[in-house]
Parts: C-alpha cells; sequence; structure tokens
C-alpha cells in the first residue's frame, strides 16, 4: 500500500479537526463533503482525502499528552 503524500494526511486532519461532523465511514459522503469544504479542483486530490479520511473512520486525529519528565531526583 503506497504512502499518502503529507498534504492529502495535513487537509485531512485539517478537515477531521472542524468538520467531525460532515465525514463518516462513506467515501461517496465524505467526498461530497471535501468538495464543499475545500477548494481542492482536483479529482484525484479529492478522491485522495476523502479515501484517508475514510480509511480513518472519519475520527478527528487523537493527541497524546505526556506527563512531564521527571528530574531524576
Amino acid at each position: 500500500m503506497p504512502v499518502q503524500p503529507d498534504y492529502v494526511k495535513k487537509v485531512g486532519g485539517i478537515l477531521l479537526e472542524r468538520y467531525p461532523e460532515a465525514f463518516t465511514d462513506d467515501f461517496d459522503r465524505n467526498k461530497e463533503s471535501v468538495s464543499v469544504l475545500t477548494n481542492v479542483d482536483s479529482k484525484s486530490v479529492r478522491n485522495r482525502i476523502a479515501g484517508y479520511i475514510t480509511r480513518r473512520g472519519g475520527e478527528p486525529p487523537r493527541t497524546v499528552e505526556r506527563e512531564p519528565a521527571s528530574t531524576g531526583e
């Protein structure tokens, strides 16, 4: 499976953060949402972004909170 270009992941992540309710696990619906919410003119780029969001399951990216490192005292 090829690795997605960084711009596809970046745009997909931003869309999921800003509009989580607009995306589901349905590719066709995600394709329409990407068309409405972005100014992407390229059909193939739009489909790649929608496919990335579909594979992610329409969930916003998770953030990992780390505990502060101890000073070792």
